[in-house]
């Protein structure tokens, strides 16, 4: 055999001995080449996330026990009693609450908008990415007795949903007034690092958290809509109509609600004994009317209707000073009477006087003067029987609002209104169960259901603005249950501005609705204020069955 014959004779050998597509030299088997690649790329990758994690949880471990047994002069002390201070938000809660109250306009903006950016965050975290981690508490072993918490945490620890809160709450005031979020950066960062501390968790779980929540104020602030400035009426809200003329008063009738406004801290300190400005203002500009004041413990539909009669008898008209809810009460004795009303500002929002175009007392009594006025519509709340009557002016609701409007209720007395309904709203989001009912004759299982008194401009289920009070029509809106994440979901599309472009929510405009089978819920909300239910009611349009003073010309 030639000495190429038996080289040639070697390669094949060597060939068979080794596997295919491993030679230095020779041709490669393509197929058998992309098969053992596709088995060992994927291992490969796996091996890697593998090693990756295994290095990230060794690093946490390490950071977590180095802050552990760390001892941290003049803030040790501090950092326990700051972590339960943040327990269920109370911590931001409570500034929100300061800051509403005593803040200036962009301070209770920011205040809004940190709030809001806290309870969806808070949510994502907690209902969301803690069940799907799903991360065992770290062990306690390394962290001195005294920094134990008092009960200990038993969901997962990944994220931190404290640290989730503290980054909204100081990213979402920073963006509405950036010295507020600096002031606010360091309790939020002590908030943080107290949860390692404590040993609640591990750094990785404050860092996700952290991120979560500054992320989680961010995107709301580009997707949450800016103010909304409707075009203004070509005409008045509401139909011309001569009303009786009352120079100087006479003949008019007013019940100053002293209690109407107080929405926030500074009210409790309020002097007592001074003059309520409403009632001096409405005796400077009306001195032949007779104007009474309803203080906190006087019962105002008694005032009212006692007002009433009187003006019936002079042939004057009713006057009521006060929020929604005073007007509410105002509104429906007058037209139970045939009276006229003069409606004066006198509430934290005064969203009818506002649509209805009554901006200040000098023109309410310009008009009371001169006798000049508009009809308006009601919405009138009848129940099964026909022996319940109640009216309307802005909105009623069924489902969330209501137990909203009760919780702040019962808190307003002792933080202020606004404190209270932000209190409200995030213990609402944990634990709020939608309501069943009949609506039109059919089952339905919902959240929230919403009708105001004549057409809203904007959409979602808390619409502010009207152009008109005079189109005799119930402005209907419905966000049903049964949907997955309705809860987070509902809260998420509210902040952002994009209720209307989810499946569960549907409006639409009517002049009357029946509501059956309402053995299910417990309250109603008529105007801002929580009421009991019937066990079936209906709702209406009563075309222009108000008539108010307000200048037409």
């Amino acid at each position: 055999m030639t000495t190429a014959r038996r080289v040639r004779a070697l390669v094949a050998v060597d060939r068979r001995a080794r596997p295919a597509g491993l030679l230095d030299n020779g041709p490669v088997r393509a197929g058998s080449l992309r098969a053992g690649s596709l088995r060992a790329g994927p291992t490969r990758a796996r091996e890697r996330a593998a090693t990756v994690r295994g290095a990230a949880a060794a690093l946490d471990q390490r950071l977590f026990v180095r802050v552990a047994r760390a001892r941290l002069p003049g803030v040790g002390r501090v950092l326990p009693g700051l972590s339960r201070a943040a327990d269920h938000g109370v911590l931001w809660s409570a500034a929100a609450a300061g800051l509403a109250a005593c803040g200036t306009p962009q301070a209770k903006r920011a205040a809004g908008r940190a709030l809001g950016s806290l309870l969806v965050a808070s949510a994502l975290a907690n209902v969301v990415a803690k069940r799907m981690a799903g991360r065992p508490r770290p062990e306690l072993s390394s962290v001195p007795l005294v920094r134990h918490l008092r009960r200990a945490p038993f969901t997962s620890s990944f994220p931190s949903g404290h640290s989730a809160s503290a980054a909204a709450f100081a990213v979402g005031l920073g963006l509405e007034s950036p010295a507020l979020g600096v002031a606010a950066a360091p309790v939020a960062l002590g908030v943080m690092l107290s949860r390692v501390y404590v040993g609640a968790h591990y750094p990785g779980d404050v860092l996700a958290g952290a991120a979560l929540g500054a992320s989680t104020a961010v995107l709301l602030r580009r997707r949450r809509p800016g103010p909304q400035t409707p075009p203004p009426p070509a005409g008045l809200p509401g139909p011309a109509v001569q009303l009786p003329a009352l120079p100087g008063g006479a003949g008019l009738h007013v019940v100053v609600n002293s209690g109407s406004g107080a929405g926030g801290l500074a009210d409790l300190w309020r002097d007592a004994d001074a003059d309520d400005p409403h009632q001096a203002l409405i005796r400077d500009l009306l001195p032949k009317a007779d104007v009474q004041l309803a203080s906190d413990g006087d019962a105002l539909p008694q005032l009212i209707a006692e007002a009433a009669e009187r003006a019936r008898a002079d042939g004057g008209a009713l006057g009521i000073c006060g929020g929604d809810g005073s007007i509410n009460l105002a509104a429906g004795i007058a037209a139970e009477h045939d009276l006229p009303l003069a409606v004066f500002t006198g509430g934290t929002l005064n969203h009818f006087a506002a649509d209805a175009g009554i901006t200040d007392f000098a023109t309410v009594a310009a008009a009371v003067t001169a006798g000049s006025g508009m009809a308006v519509d009601l919405g009138t709340v009848t129940d099964s029987g026909g022996d319940r009557h109640r009216v309307f002016v802005n909105t009623f609701s069924i489902g969330v609002y209501p137990d909203l409007v009760r919780l702040r209720e019962r808190w307003e007395h002792r933080i202020g209104k606004w404190p209270a309904l932000a209190l409200a709203g995030a213990r609402l989001l944990h634990t709020a169960e939608p309501v069943e009912l009949e609506i039109a004759g059919r089952p339905r299982r919902i959240w929230l259901l919403f009708a105001g008194n004549g057409r809203y401009h904007r959409r979602g289920v808390a619409p502010i603005t009207r152009e008109r009070l005079d189109d005799g029509v119930l402005d209907a809106r419905v966000v049903n249950a049964g949907h997955r994440f309705t809860r987070l979901r509902l809260a998420v599309a509210c902040l952002t501005g994009a209720l209307d472009r989810t499946r569960f929510y549907h409006a639409t405009r009517l002049r009357a609705l029946e509501l059956t089978d309402l053995t299910a819920v417990s309250h109603l909300s008529v105007d801002g204020e929580a009421v009991p239910a019937p066990d079936a009611l209906r709702l209406a349009s009563a075309a222009g069955a108000l008539r108010i003073y307000r200048v037409t010309s």
